[in-house]
């Protein structure tokens, strides 16, 4: 899982990882909306002071400046995740300042638990792509330290939860032990589509949900791995990078921590 480098080969390796993504082609029905190669080095404890007009296409951190001001919010220190919200025996609250930092042409998200207590989770949300009915997301990822009990969840989410209730599309999702899966929830509820990438978050990967009417896309690494057309969103929804602790019943260990680097995000609008 890991390679020995010299400096200089370990930045050529993340340039290359960045560059030579393979995914698969976005086509002209998209238009690309937003992107962000992560070259504004923010150092951690700048995602802070997250609380001002939280689930809006508004809100901000009012430690950030600039255009990571503009592009990027996060959930709010103490906010619970979903381990919490369910009352699961280590659950997570949401701390951004904490836990994401940007450098190196990377978002690094660093989870972590101390002595005793909750995880320390995250959740980040390019504020362009807020509120889209319909769309194209990518991004180029990897887990570079795994330890048992973190997981992600990236995930489109209903703006207006009444709308569109039982509406969620994850991917990548899963424990970050586990094989990187996809979930399609449908609109009323009832059972979820899931499909297995049988590949792991260990090294450089590149997802993409494809969503639009009738319709929803997965692809790892330019290869398609899931298709779900029953009871599709067709309310406007939010791309939340949420990472946080583990749902399977796993439990983080006490002055643990795991890390998931992301090279780049891309976001387009549809028709």
């Amino acid at each position: 899982m890991k390679r020995v480098l010299t400096a200089l080969g370990a930045a050529a390796g993340l340039l290359v990882a960045s560059l030579t993504a393979p995914t698969a082609d976005a086509g002209p029905a998209w238009k690309l909306r937003f992107s962000d190669g992560f070259n504004t080095p923010v150092t951690k404890g700048r995602f802070s002071d997250c609380g001002h007009y939280v689930d809006t296409a508004r809100a901000y951190c009012g430690g950030l400046s600039g255009s990571t001001r503009a592009n990027w919010w996060a959930y709010p220190k103490g906010w619970p995740d979903t381990a919490t919200q369910r009352g699961y025996p280590v659950g997570g609250i949401y701390d951004p300042a904490s836990t994401v930092w940007i450098s190196g042409g990377q978002m690094h998200i660093r989870m972590w638990r101390g002595s005793s207590g909750p995880v320390h989770s995250a959740a980040v949300v390019p504020k362009k792509l807020w509120g889209q009915k319909y769309g194209r997301y990518e991004e180029r990822f990897r887990v570079s330290k795994i330890a048992v009990g973190y997981k992600s969840a990236h995930l489109l989410w209903p703006v207006v939860n009444e709308t569109c209730p039982g509406c969620e599309i994850d991917f990548p999702e899963l424990e970050w032990t586990e094989d990187i899966h996809a979930f399609t929830h449908p609109k009323g509820g009832g059972k979820q589509d899931a499909f297995d990438t049988n590949r792991d978050w260990s090294t450089w990967r590149t997802s993409v949900i494809e969503w639009k009417p009738g319709e929803v896309r997965y692809y790892l690494d330019g290869r398609l791995i899931g298709r779900s057309t029953r009871g599709i969103p067709d309310k406007p929804m939010s791309w939340i990078i949420q990472n946080e602790a583990a749902l399977n019943g796993d439990r983080a260990a006490p002055n643990s921590s795991a890390q998931m680097d992301i090279a780049y995000v891309k976001g387009w609008t549809w028709g």
